[in-house]
């Protein structure tokens, strides 16, 4: 699959961020660095980082459970 296309997060809005491509590998770049290097990880790796980060809670609320109290 060479060549094919990196795609900007579509969390970026008009600020640069990170890119992904799939060509075999799932890889990712620094959209302002681009030349900086690239990380490259297998797409079923790419996909559990995905997960993680979408079941993550937002700032705030760093578990479930409730405060223990003294």
């Amino acid at each position: 699959m060479l060549g094919a296309a990196w795609r900007k997060s579509s969390h970026s809005g008009e600020h640069e961020c990170v890119e992904v491509r799939f060509a075999g590998l799932s890889q990712i770049r620094d959209t302002k660095d681009r030349a900086g290097g690239t990380l490259s990880v297998t797409t079923r790796s790419f996909e559990a980082l995905v997960a993680c980060l979408s079941a993550r809670k937002p700032p705030g609320r760093p578990h479930d459970g409730p405060v223990a109290s003294a």
